[in-house]
């Protein structure tokens, strides 16, 4: 199995010539963020990628999780690298420091994590789920809970998960029937089952704080009567010190088809006298504090899409150089490595160019965040608030299923030896599954795009960032050599634009036929965004701020690498437009009989 190694040149590039790190890092609370250490960040980063969580994720494979005596056991290794993260520092590196946390722009933590979920995804969702868990506490939580458990949490002293569906409700929500009953002492005790529970429990840390979707006695029905709660593993001592036990236990692991080594548990809530809980917040807002932690997760996974990807396609590259076979198509040489096949050549390009669009479009989104939270600018902050809010489910959904496309190329590359779990190109394959599925299908992702982003505000926010492409695509036609790629980009957008003018018109009367077609319209965004990051990479390679942090030839193969993904990938676009409306129609007007 090749090794992993972080494609530093791009992130550093991405990082100071397109999303603008050098603009955040003069935000206020961003100031931290200097060129030398966020270098030393991205290099210790990738070491540790490299040297300790890479050579576990085999292992993890392998070995998977397991339930005996009630005890979940992680694969080996897993303790030893995860007390290495957190004393590292690593779990908050982007938490705040008030807590414990380092504080460094979300746009300088994104390359990181994609690090991490590159060598060990299944490891990774481990501290992923505190840094939403933090974020949640910090906004919605009382003082006397954040004091009790931020820090533990922010350090990676104590994990941390997310209670949501159960066996009944699936993605509806509004369907749990988990209970919290109010106590005299101001706690509540809560009794149900959760299922798919991501490290819902484990011997890693000394106590796992789940947060818990449950309804109070007098609430409403549906997603406005749900409440949040934080419920222990072990109980808190005032002093700090754990106590007793909770009423909460693991009944079951999942038998999972990807990231063995990550426990997917079905978690029990009362079986005894019920699990002592405190909630989040006011009552029946559970699910708008969930939404807290739920943003942070669909981005990060959205990063696992490109992580995965990532070391997919080093994994296939590698293999092209190696693997001799067949004579040069051009040449007619035999013992030819096969990377000089076209088809091969093409298939390694296209990985390339589609991870190297979903990584530009989350570090962008990632610079978004940062201003959003740190700018004194009232008007850039909301601009880029709109921004994450349109586009997030396109970072969650439009880069995990390019994530499966670029393991099924990178399967093919290898031919009959893809499909040996030997070489271990299957375990990407095999991980990557799951993340176009869990915090969100790819159907949820388009019809929250659709329903709530684009007809609720009548696409405004969507029309000005077509403005903000059209511009890139202005300074392209004006800049040497780029008129094919400026060409390309009016044509993408005018496609979005018209399957945008087609939701707007019929969203209201034929709102059925808009959702039919709601995943294509994903999957269009999220091409056209592509091909706008990618045409703003390429007029930095041909003027970047720092000439000398880069040779000739990487800023030469970036120009190269957008317009293969113009003229490769994103023609595409419309055809998208066009199933769009055709797919809509016939869709929602089949019969369902007849499926």
């Amino acid at each position: 199995m090749t090794d992993y190694a972080a494609p530093l040149a791009d992130m550093r590039f991405l990082l100071n010539e397109v999303a603008g790190l050098a603009a955040i890092a003069r935000l206020p609370g961003c100031g931290e963020a200097t060129p030398d250490l966020v270098d030393a960040v991205l290099e210790e980063a990738g070491k540790f990628a490299a040297g300790v969580l890479a050579p576990l994720n085999s292992i993890g494979d392998r070995e998977r999780c397991r339930l005996e005596d009630g005890k979940v056991i992680t694969p080996p290794g897993w303790t030893e690298a995860y007390k290495q993260f957190a004393a590292g520092g690593w779990v908050g590196l982007g938490l705040s420091p008030d807590y414990g946390g380092q504080g460094l722009p979300k746009c300088v933590a994104t390359p990181v994590w994609e690090m991490w979920f590159s060598a060990n995804t299944a490891f990774t969702m481990l501290p992923q789920l505190n840094t939403g868990e933090s974020e949640a506490i910090l906004l919605a939580a009382s003082d006397e809970l954040k004091a009790t458990y931020l820090q533990k949490l922010v350090s990676g002293e104590w994990g941390g998960t997310m209670n949501l569906t159960e066996p009944q409700a699936g993605s509806d929500l509004a369907a749990i029937r988990t209970r919290a009953e109010p106590q005299p002492d101001g706690s509540y005790r809560i009794r149900g089952q959760k299922i798919f529970i991501s490290y819902g429990d484990h011997e890693i840390t000394p106590n796992i704080v789940h947060l818990v979707l449950a309804r109070l006695p007098d609430a409403p029905p549906g997603v406005k009567g749900i409440s949040m709660f934080l419920v222990p593993k072990y109980l808190v001592n005032r002093d700090g010190s754990l106590g007793a036990r909770n009423d909460v236990r693991c009944v079951g692991l999942e038998h999972k088809l990807g990231i063995h080594g990550s426990p997917t548990c079905a978690m029990s809530f009362g079986d005894g006298p019920g699990a002592a809980g405190w909630i989040i917040g006011e009552p029946n807002r559970g699910l708008e504090y969930m939404f807290i932690m739920m943003n942070e997760a669909r981005f990060g996974v959205g990063v696992q899409g490109v992580g995965i990807a990532e070391r997919a396609y080093q994994q296939a590259l590698a293999f092209a150089r190696e693997r001799v076979q067949g004579r040069d198509a051009v040449t007619g040489a035999i013992g030819q490595p096969i990377i000089n096949h076209p088809d091969v050549k093409r298939m390694l390009l296209t990985m390339r160019a589609r991870i190297m669009a979903a990584r530009a479009l989350a570090y962008a989104a990632a610079g978004w965040f940062d201003v959003a939270r740190h700018s004194l600018d009232t008007a850039a902050a909301d601009k880029a608030r709109r921004y994450v809010d349109l586009l997030m489910p396109v970072v969650k959904g439009w880069s995990t299923e390019l994530c499966q496309q670029a393991c099924y190329d990178a399967i093919q590359v290898h031919g009959g030896m893809g499909f040996v779990e030997e070489t271990g190109i299957a375990q990407h394959y095999r991980d990557a599954r799951i993340i176009t599925i869990y915090e969100g299908t790819t159907g949820i992702q388009a019809n929250d795009l659709v329903g709530r982003k684009l007809l609720r505000e009548n696409g405004a926010t969507l029309r000005e960032l077509i403005v903000e492409m059209r511009g890139v695509a202005a300074e392209l036609a004006a800049s040497e050599g780029m008129q094919s790629l400026a060409t390309r980009l009016e044509e993408d957008v005018a496609a979005l634009e018209r399957a945008l003018d087609w939701i707007l018109a019929n969203g209201r009367d034929r709102l059925a036929a808009v959702l039919a077609g709601a995943v294509p319209f994903l999957h269009l965004l999220g091409s056209v965004c592509g091909s706008w990051q990618l045409a703003r990479v390429a007029l930095a390679a041909a003027k970047p701020v720092n000439q000398d942090a880069y040779g000739a030839d990487y800023l030469r193969g970036l120009q190269e690498l957008a317009r293969f993904h113009a003229h490769a990938l994103a023609v595409q676009a419309p055809a998208l437009a066009a199933a769009i409306v055709g797919a809509g129609e016939t869709a929602a007007a089949f019969a369902r009989e007849s499926c």
